[in-house]
């Protein structure tokens, strides 16, 4: 899940850039109204968590202009203002929760979960591939009945390439799906990824599901390696 944090305070959008992405979230943050507008229209973002009081454009606006283009993503509100008449106006934009500062970080992530949970009902069915499952909605995987677990990262890896089973997937393209754009670590923690995906889902089970393509990347089977 990518979320987008648009929030002046530099140091609270660091900090809750750190604990979401240690709960599995890629996050990406920008400092002002206009950056966020930018990024938001530009980005595919599961939901956006978005300061009422931002330099250059507040976060109404940031809101309104958001859902006059269509755009549909969750939106949590922060402001250190409170009363009903800024939430009203708040959600009359077209915001899906609001947080008024200062606010529990605990209740924050049940907020972004929340959202996020509706926003999946009704989301990408089941992702069949020979007697593996990977549920999007529910971020499950089976082979089989026997359910696999694996780390948000894992499965964000593992549902990017099932998503594309058959093709050749690159490293970068993997990247820029699962990880911080900002990231700027080592490119071969894919393959760390992808050996741990091989040690879970291929393994116990006898199969051969994802292949390395020389030079090019990675193929998940669209038999699920049957």
């Amino acid at each position: 899940m990518r979320l987008l944090i648009v929030e002046d305070e530099k140091r609270l959008a660091r900090s809750l850039a750190q604990g979401l992405t240690a709960e599995g979230f890629v996050v990406e943050t920008v400092h002002d109204g206009a950056e966020g507008l930018h990024r938001a229209l530009g980005g595919e973002f599961d939901l956006i968590i978005l300061d009422i009081m931002l330099p250059g454009m507040n976060g109404y606006r940031v809101c309104a202009e958001l859902r006059a283009a269509g755009d549909d993503t969750p939106i949590l509100m922060l402001t250190a203002k409170d009363g009903e008449y800024d939430e009203a106006e708040g959600l009359d934009t077209g915001a899906d929760d609001y947080l008024t500062k200062p606010f529990s970080y605990v209740v924050l992530v049940a907020r972004v979960r929340a959202l996020l949970r509706r926003r999946t009902r009704g989301a990408a069915p089941d992702i069949m591939l020979g007697d593996l499952t990977v549920d999007p909605a529910a971020r499950r995987v089976f082979r089989g009945d026997v359910e696999v677990e694996l780390t948000a990262k894992e499965f964000a890896v593992l549902e990017h390439l099932a998503s594309n089973a058959g093709q050749v997937v690159s490293k970068a393209q993997i990247m820029q799906a699962v990880w911080d754009l900002a990231y700027d670590g080592d490119p071969n923690i894919v393959e760390v990824y992808v050996s741990a995906l091989r040690r879970k889902l291929d393994v116990p089970f006898g199969r051969r599901s994802i292949s390395t393509v020389r030079g090019a990347g990675y193929r998940l089977a669209r038999d699920g390696g049957a």
